[in-house]
């Protein structure tokens, strides 16, 4: 493939060379594709890596059905049961829900996922079926990672570690966790499962942490414990970790320092309000960071588009960045910081003013988007999308090809 006239990162007018799925050479603009070689027109594009939402609920979504009223009571547990009362009553099934959300995400940018799949006592493995049938139905537009998730937790019903192992059996590749106070109450029992199932089946570790304050701190300490003591360095992520937005230095370093020294990563989904996490710090201290969508307009909230560049712009207003380097901080989280969270042999990002992603020898998970500027493309996040997916094009101007 030749990709022509585009600009990386919002750098000098260039052609990129790709072969065998990776970047072969990228040179100034002008030159001439080889016969046979499929062409891209950049148009003077922007080039950037593809998006990587590292935390989305696949099987929590209503886009594509009509419009619901939103009547979620709110709290992690509450919305929990109002999500089971009202899921299979939904106008199509789960496996096409779950199929046109990742469907929606490629076409905005995506081309690696970390997804959730909900099993508990009463959907048993259903929901992660369909999540496994979505992702099939993608294989050659994305790379997915599927989590085995514990949404109402590991104790409170009967069965489910035995339901959890047996995720892991079928198509999931990550054990998740969730609140192991808040919701369990037993954060012994909670990660003695946990870490079990990781070890058992040699998987990575994905939890849920809600909890605020010292009861966050209280459960985020024993995860670095049993981080340590397992030797799991690299293959945890903590996903929302509330706790660091409620935490001060000098305390917030120490934990940081921690983190970084385990390479435990972090999934925000880029709340607003007192849940905002100190990304730059987070960032600053050597820590890998991924964005995600989180639910998409389903039975627990009515936000979500299926578009990680409105989540970038979100991770940056909420964040409070307005120079131009910090917002293009936020893309380069959205794109190849979560990219770092899936494949932890990647690099973290070095600092507020790293933009990797676009150099010879990367992956050619790309996209090109309109922009005078990074920092204007999340400003303005305009359809005129290209999405490369393993030196393929797998979306065109927010449409699947």
């Amino acid at each position: 493939m030749y990709v022509s006239d585009v600009r990386p990162w919002g750098g000098e007018l260039s052609d990129v060379v790709i072969r065998d799925g990776r970047i072969a050479a990228v040179t100034p603009a002008g030159g001439e594709a080889p016969d046979g070689v499929t062409r891209v027109a950049g148009a003077g594009r922007l080039l950037l890596p593809s998006f990587s939402d590292v935390h989305v609920h696949l099987d929590s979504t209503r886009l594509g059905l009509p419009w619901r009223p939103n009547d979620s009571p709110g709290g992690v547990w509450a919305n929990m049961l109002h999500d089971r009362a009202h899921w299979r009553t939904a106008e199509v099934p789960m496996t096409e829900r779950s199929t046109h959300l990742l469907g929606l995400l490629v076409a905005h940018g995506v081309t690696r996922v970390r997804g959730y799949a909900q099993v508990d006592a009463d959907c048993k493995l259903e929901r992660l079926e369909a999540v496994v049938a979505a992702r099939e139905a993608h294989a050659a537009r994305a790379d997915v990672e599927i989590i085995a998730f514990p949404q109402a937790g590991l104790l409170r019903e009967p069965g489910v570690p035995e339901l959890m192992d047996a995720a892991l059996r079928s198509g999931a590749g990550v054990v998740g966790g969730i609140d192991p106070c808040g919701v369990d109450g037993d954060p012994v029992r909670h990660l003695d499962i946990l870490f079990g199932l990781a070890e058992r089946h040699g998987v990575p570790v994905d939890v849920h942490l809600h909890e605020p304050g010292e009861l966050g701190l209280f459960s985020l300490g024993k995860i670095i414990e049993r981080t340590r003591v397992l030797d799991m360095r690299g293959k945890v992520t903590i996903s929302h970790a509330f706790t660091l937005a409620h935490t001060p230095s000098p305390r917030l370093d120490e934990v940081l320092a921690e983190m970084a020294s385990l390479d435990i990563s972090v999934a925000t989904v880029a709340p607003p309000g007192p849940n905002t996490l100190p990304l730059r710090r987070l960032t600053e201290a050597g820590i890998r960071v991924g964005l995600g969508d989180d639910g998409q307009r389903d039975y627990w909230s009515p936000y979500g588009n299926a578009d990680l560049l409105d989540r970038t712009w979100q991770l940056a207003f909420t964040n409070g960045f307005r120079h131009d380097s910090l917002v293009e901080h936020a893309l380069a989280v959205g794109t190849w910081g979560g990219a770092t969270v899936l494949d932890p042999s990647l690099r973290a990002l070095r600092g507020v003013d790293d933009r990797p992603g676009v150099a010879p020898g990367d992956v050619a998970d790309l996209v090109l988007l309109d922009g005078a500027a990074p920092a204007a493309a999340v400003q303005d996040r305009l359809p005129h999308r290209t999405v490369i997916h393993a030196g393929r094009v797998v979306a065109h101007d927010l449409a699947l090809v």
